[in-house]
């Protein structure tokens, strides 16, 4: 996959299809999106995902700048996918200046090459956000680009929407998450060397320190499964501060694999959350807190 990022120079000579939008938390919603450009694919067009870095949200301070899928997930996801071509395109107050038309025509038309468009019924892009889905139909009749725009579709009466998929994350709700998603919610890292008290008492965990501006659940244990190159295994994970043993305040996940002992520091490894266990605690001794990981292992092996 080819990634165009931090430049607004560049060229795409063949035909595309590209879908639009800001894709935080990879939704069932926005899977249909995906489903549609790799279609055009099998027909000759080059698959494209066109995305705003950082999000426009970011840019004009309307929310944390917390994300549900971070930059190198979202890569690893779209390589994945088969995505041929992902444009990050750098958001600047200049850039979000340009208006809609100029937006189609300069950048979609000149310089991607787009001769198919798929986005959500709510699109909004250019100055002021005043480009939609009506200016795209008007334009593709006199720009000669073929359009589609994706009405949203809804869990238990509600659309599916990145803000839903937030809300739900930050309650725990990791069961209707993997709902909206599609799949269940990921955290993606390096393993990294930890306290190694785990590997001490008998029950050796991987660690992974996520992105600062990556959403997590609330802390505490988490049934799950991790996948390690092309395997997936059974597990349970820990996301907090791991009180009993550290005093610093850095939000770590650990993970303890259920029949796995590998030496597998500096690999990649993605965590999926299935269900929150029980909340964080700290324990009086490392006795106390070796008899509760017991329970919770015990607990996560009959997890289904």
């Amino acid at each position: 996959m080819q990634i165009i990022a931090d430049t607004i120079d560049f060229k795409i000579l063949q035909d595309t299809a590209v879908a639009i939008g800001k894709f935080d938390g990879m939704h069932k919603g926005h899977r249909i999106l995906f489903d549609k450009i790799l279609e055009e694919k099998k027909k000759g067009r080059k698959a494209v995902i066109f995305t705003f870095d950082p999000p426009p949200e970011v840019l004009f301070g309307k929310r944390e700048d917390k994300v549900i899928t971070t930059k190198e997930e979202k890569r690893i996801l779209f390589r994945q996918l088969g995505i041929d071509i992902l444009i990050e395109y750098p958001l600047t107050m200049e850039t979000a200046a340009i208006s809609p038309y100029d937006f189609v025509e300069e950048v979609l038309k000149e310089k991607m090459s787009m001769s198919y468009l798929v986005a959500g019924y709510d699109i909004t892009f250019g100055h002021k956000g005043e480009g939609n889905a009506q200016l795209l139909k008007q334009m593709s009749k006199t720009h000669g680009f073929t359009l589609e725009i994706i009405e949203k579709i809804c869990e238990e009466g509600r659309e599916i929407s990145s803000t839903y998929v937030r809300e739900e994350i930050e309650a725990g709700h990791m069961p209707h998450v993997t709902k909206l998603l599609g799949e269940p919610y990921e955290i993606a890292g390096e393993v990294v060397h930890g306290a190694k008290l785990g590997r001490k008492i008998g029950m050796p965990t991987i660690n992974l320190i996520p992105p600062a501006e990556k959403l997590l659940p609330p802390k505490g244990v988490y049934y799950s499964k991790t996948l390690l190159g092309e395997k997936e295994y059974r597990s349970i994970t820990n996301i907090g501060m791991k009180p009993t043993v550290n005093e610093q305040p850095i939000m770590g996940v650990e993970t303890y694999i259920y029949e796995f002992d590998q030496d597998i520091y500096g690999k990649n490894a993605i965590v999926k959350l299935l269900e929150h266990r029980r909340p964080e605690m700290k324990f009086n001794s490392i006795e106390a807190l070796k008899e509760q990981m017991m329970k919770d292992i015990e607990a996560g092996r009959s997890y289904r």
